[in-house]
């Protein structure tokens, strides 16, 4: 892999303004933008980029700005309490709600639905919102029952749908029960059963569906000894990573990660630049930081330290004069006869990708190019 080898003070550089590109766009709300200027994503938070920038910021020491996110989530839950109650109930009678009725992907920063088609039905939202808040609380301190009714709901919700096809991390292939998706709610229930926040009833559902998630996963996740796209498939996908860290879903010196990071290498990456799956068009199919920053994370956990660096390099060259992160770059195409339609419809390339900034932030974390401010304690 040939590597960019940018100076250190130039990735130090980078993490610093890469916080300070999440904490200046985050709201009044508490939400955390996909990206404040991209058209298609203007006006929204997902629950899934918006779980990784706040355990990003709570990973660097801004325990306030990644609690007034959490706030935030914890709100819509609570608000719909009462789609929750009906969904949980369809589930329980063998009468599984309609996908339209299912809760959102994305929100605008006051809490409401869009007005607008999405492909919005996306189970991996909720499973992370809970993996990071409990991520928060650990390095934090805070007490988690200031958001117990919001989880309470979100162990109900994943506990009664885990197994339901749905979008996935790039929103497609609704049909599908997707690999990373159960990853992400194998973490959250996981993360749910040992906060101490659910009653003995929801502490067991939730260990219970998170191991039957699991054994799913290794059962029909799982082809050629790596994980796969989704179930029963033979295709990788770079999402994948995220199981290993910062997820912890698989053991980082197991077999099964070893096989899962080779495949994503060989099939997915160029360079140290990382595309989503063989058959992306989505701007031509292009290279995206954070992917190159979820492998790094998978590969340092794997004791792989030379190589995160290589990766978070490869991410660092991508950044813009303000130090703003795409979305993904037009180094090597996968479809390049597919850009120009994306151009067309939504515009440039989103840039800064609040989600980019935040992956970059994390794997510099872990690599120690800068360290967490001084926590105030608790």
């Amino acid at each position: 892999m040939t590597s960019v080898s940018l100076p250190s003070t130039r990735l130090g550089e980078l993490a610093a303004s890469s916080l300070r590109i999440i904490l200046a766009s985050q709201q009044p709300s508490g939400a955390f933008p996909a990206s404040l200027t991209f058209s298609a994503y203007r006006g929204y938070c997902w629950f899934r980029d918006g779980s990784f920038i706040a355990d990003a910021a709570s990973a660097a020491g801004e325990e306030e700005a990644a609690s007034r996110f959490f706030d935030w989530c914890a709100r819509i839950l609570d608000d719909r309490r009462g789609q929750v109650q009906v969904i949980v109930a369809a589930a329980a009678a063998g009468a599984s709600a309609p996908d339209e009725k299912m809760l959102a992907t994305r929100f605008t920063f006051d809490g409401r639905e869009g007005d607008d088609d999405w492909w919005d039905f996306q189970l991996d939202g909720y499973g992370t919102w809970a993996w990071a808040l409990a991520e928060h609380c650990r390095r934090s301190g805070i007490d988690a029952s200031r958001w117990s009714s919001a989880l309470e709901l979100t162990c109900d919700y994943l506990v009664s749908s885990w197994r339901r096809p749905c979008f996935d991390w790039w929103e497609e292939h609704s049909e599908e029960v997707h690999v990373s998706t159960l990853g992400c709610v194998v973490a959250g229930l996981d993360a749910l059963s040992e906060l101490g926040v659910l009653d003995d009833t929801r502490r067991t559902a939730a260990a219970r569906a998170a191991a039957e998630a699991r054994v799913l996963i290794y059962e029909r996740g799982v082809q050629g000894g790596h994980l796969v796209k989704w179930l029963d498939s033979g295709d990788s996908d770079a999402s994948l990573a995220a199981l290993i860290s910062p997820l912890g879903v698989l053991d980082p010196a197991s077999d099964l990660t070893g096989a899962t990071l080779d495949t994503i290498a060989i099939d997915l990456e160029v360079d140290g630049g990382v595309h989503r799956f063989r058959a992306d068009t989505f701007y031509g199919g292009g290279q995206w930081p954070l992917l190159s920053c979820f492998l790094g994370l998978a590969e340092l956990a794997r004791g792989n330290r030379g190589r995160a660096q290589t990766l978070l390099e490869w991410a660092a060259s991508t950044a813009g004069p303000a130090g703003e992160l795409p979305e993904q770059v037009d180094r090597h195409l996968l479809a390049p006869d597919r850009h120009q339609e994306w151009v067309d419809r939504w515009g440039p390339v989103a840039s800064p990708l609040l989600w980019s900034s935040a992956m970059y932030l994390r794997l510099a974390l872990e690599l120690g190019v800068v360290a967490p401010i001084e926590r105030t304690g608790r």
